[in-house]
């Protein structure tokens, strides 16, 4: 599933399309995704005028004109191809991706006021799109609940001891916790843990106050250079351009079971072991 940098990368693409564009004909080529699109989708956005395009955790925001905000989430396959008014993919890529989807998945066709044309396809349909009032976005069911966002300064060193203390709960699944911190994701949890030095399966509140602030610092820093790279591409996954993003190749933990661990000075080797069905990657000679 694309983690937070891929769903950043996903709404940088969109913005310069969308942003300030009218729907002006919307397709719903399908009733529903993962789940039924929303009574009157296509006769409520159509008109409509998208005055800004956000994310909230892993949710793609686009606040519309009507009042409402057009939820989007990707899934585990679900992309967005953005056509230029002369036929051209916008905003073209290094590495391009033959998806192997086809038209047959493309299941949502926005056709915009500036000539732009932006197409949801989802080969699995696990993601999901809905209409929610603006007053009632937070207070949604898609939202209600999320934790701090993991990008900017409101997470620091401080705000991670007063979320995970007195917690038993290994480090890994507490940072995993969307009430906690939202967004972040398996990936990113394990090369801020090996990057900040700190054991997956250590207990959450038994961070020190400069722990908690290095790891902090280690969450912002991974992020902000994975959505400058361009996400993680892993699998199917695509850029908005039909690009691979390329952090994967930066990885100094995550897939890297058996390799030499990254830390300098270190010395020791990647290993793998599984928490809550998922692989975790670190190191035991430098994480603590």
């Amino acid at each position: 599933m694309p983690e937070l940098p891929e769903v950043e990368t996903v709404r940088r693409g969109l913005e310069p399309a969308m942003t300030g564009a009218v729907f002006t004909r919307v397709e719903a080529r399908r009733p529903d995704l993962r789940f039924a699109l929303p009574s009157g989708f296509v006769r409520r956005l159509t008109g409509q005028r998208i005055l800004a395009l956000a994310r909230r955790a892993k949710y793609l925001l686009a606040d519309l004109s009507s009042g409402e905000v057009l939820v989007m989430h990707l899934g585990m396959s679900g992309r967005f191809l953005v056509t230029a008014p002369n036929g051209e993919l916008s905003e073209p890529g290094a590495f391009e991706l033959d998806t192997g989807q086809g038209q047959a998945h493309d299941h949502i066709v926005f056709h915009l006021s500036n000539g732009f044309c932006v197409t949801y396809n989802d080969v699995r349909r696990f993601g999901f799109m809905d209409l929610v009032g603006r007053d009632g976005l937070e207070a949604s069911r898609h939202l209600a609940g999320l934790g701090v966002e993991p990008l900017g300064n409101s997470l620091d060193g401080a705000l991670i001891r007063t979320l995970f203390e007195g917690k038993a709960a290994p480090l890994k699944a507490a940072l995993l916790d969307q009430r906690l911190i939202a967004g972040l994701g398996n990936i990113y949890v394990c090369e801020a843990l090996n990057r900040a030095g700190l054991a997956p399966a250590r207990a959450a509140g038994t961070l020190d106050e400069t722990e908690a602030a290095r790891l902090a610092q280690t969450i912002r820093d991974v992020l902000a250079e994975a959505v400058e790279a361009g996400g993680s591409t892993l699998r199917d996954y695509a850029q908005t351009d039909g690009s691979l993003g390329y952090f994967q190749h930066r990885f100094r933990a995550y897939g890297r079971e058996g390799e030499a661990c990254a830390t300098p000075g270190c010395g020791g080797v990647i290993e793998r072991f599984v928490q809550s069905g998922r692989s975790t990657f670190w190191c035991a000679t430098c994480q603590k």
